[in-house]
Order: structure tokens, then sequence, then C-alpha cells
């Protein structure tokens, strides 16, 4: 019994200083999660251009079948839907309009792709580092469905993650191997 009583004395002080070691979380503030938002606007970007440039110019007007977009209007509506959602977030007109990009015979080559695709994540990039922090709570109505404004950024960039992710299984089926995930 003394042993065990000494044994419990011994590493009694030494669990409760494990159990009493103070955590030092560190909280984020609103302007950390703009500086994080615009970092990844910044790899996406890079990332979906890595997309662009792995698509040969000649393969632009490439559908997996008849019924859907093409190479080139995939990655038109992908510009055109993120400046619009963020035209919205920002109480801006957009820069161009979406409807009429992806359907326009003249914006389908590699060069004009690339033109729309590097403003539009510019123009991203740059609503969210002129944005007031403070407004991101505040609702808005885009699409019909109110929700606040740093919602609609999360939205925004799901959009344009899920269409370049589509233009992956485009590149797969012309036997190219589609850019390695940039997830840093």
């Amino acid at each position: 019994m003394r042993k065990k009583n000494f044994l419990i004395a011994l590493c009694l002080p030494v669990l409760v200083s494990i159990c009493t070691v103070k955590v030092n979380a560190q909280s984020l503030s609103s302007e950390d999660i703009k500086a994080q938002l615009v970092k990844e606007w910044t790899r996406a970007k890079a990332y979906t251009i890595d997309y662009l440039n792995t698509m040969p110019p000649g393969k632009y007007d490439f559908k997996a079948v008849d019924s859907i977009r093409s190479f080139a209007q995939q990655m038109l509506h992908l510009a055109g839907g993120q400046v619009f959602i963020m035209s919205g977030i920002a109480d801006a007109k957009p820069p161009f309009m979406r409807q009429d990009l992806e359907k326009s015979p003249g914006a389908q080559s590699k060069d004009s792709v690339m033109y729309f695709i590097n403003a539009s994540y510019d123009y991203c990039i740059s609503t969210v580092k002129n944005s007031d922090v403070t407004k991101w709570g505040e609702k808005k109505q885009i699409f019909g469905t109110e929700e606040n404004r740093f919602t609609y950024m999360l939205k925004a960039f799901e959009h344009q993650t899920h269409h370049r992710g589509q233009c992956t299984i485009y590149i797969r089926l012309l036997g190219i191997r589609p850019p390695n995930e940039r997830l840093f």
C-alpha cells in the first residue's frame, strides 16, 4: 500500500502539470482570412492557367459529347461565372458579361480564353483585396438566393473549382495527362 501511495504521490504532479498545460490557440482575424482568400485565388489562377496550357490550342473546341460545352466554353463559363458572382459582392458592374462570353465565336481561341481567365481571376483577387471585411456579413441577393457576401465569395471559389475539375475529363479523353493538383 505504501508503495502504491508513493507511486501516486510521485506521478500525480506530473499528471497535473500535463493536464493543466495552457493551450495557446491563435485566433484568425478578418484580415488573416482575407489574406488567405487572396492566396487561394492566386493559387487557383495559376492552376487554371496550367489547364489552359495543357490543352493543345487546336483542341479548345473539343467536347466530351455533343450536348455539353467545349473546353473553351467551359473555361469561359468559369471566367464569366466567377466575375458575375464577385461583381454582386462588390456592388459593381461586371467587367464582361458571362452569357455572351461562352457563346461568342470570337472568344473561343486559346489566346482569348487565356485573356478572359486572367482578367476574371485578377478581378476576383482585386475584389477580395479591396473588400471591406466589416461588410462580409451583409446579406446580398444573387441568383434569387439571399446569402451574406462571404458566403458568395466561397460560392464563386467553389464554382471555378467545379468547372476546372470538369475540364480534367476533356484533357484525359484526349489522352493527355492533366496538371498535378495544386493544394498549396
